[in-house]
């Protein structure tokens, strides 16, 4: 199949076809005439890096275990569980900073509600 019909198939942009060519995730055969074409496999192949890239991951970190979870999808592959890991951590510490951020525009928001002469105008 061509990049359009894979783009159609899948809904995910030619340009973003491209990228993950371009990383190494999505691998075409190039025709004489320059036309990349993809096997039946590239939509799952497709679908696959989606589901990685939407639990955050990235490109570079789906190339290291790509390979694996393709070619064994009943089995889990030891490459993934260290970035599992890497990536809750990555969560565990945004989650803490947001907490403190949120904390602290309750405490700003208390203090102005209390001393409205204190907030000014802008």
């Amino acid at each position: 199949m061509k990049i359009g019909e894979l783009s159609a198939r899948t809904g995910v942009s030619i340009r973003s076809l491209r990228y993950y060519e371009e990383q190494g995730l999505l691998t075409p055969v190039r025709e004489a005439n320059g036309y990349r074409t993809y096997s039946p496999y590239a939509e799952e192949q497709v679908r696959t890096i989606q589901l990685y890239l939407q639990l955050g991951l990235s490109t570079e970190q789906i190339s290291g275990f790509l390979t694996c979870v393709l070619q064994h999808p009943e089995t889990f592959c030891r490459e993934v569980l260290p970035v599992y890991e890497q990536k809750l951590r990555e969560i565990e510490e945004q989650i803490e900073q947001l907490g403190r951020i949120k904390t602290n525009l309750q405490d700003r928001i208390r203090y102005f509600g209390a001393n409205p002469k204190d907030a000014q105008e802008g």
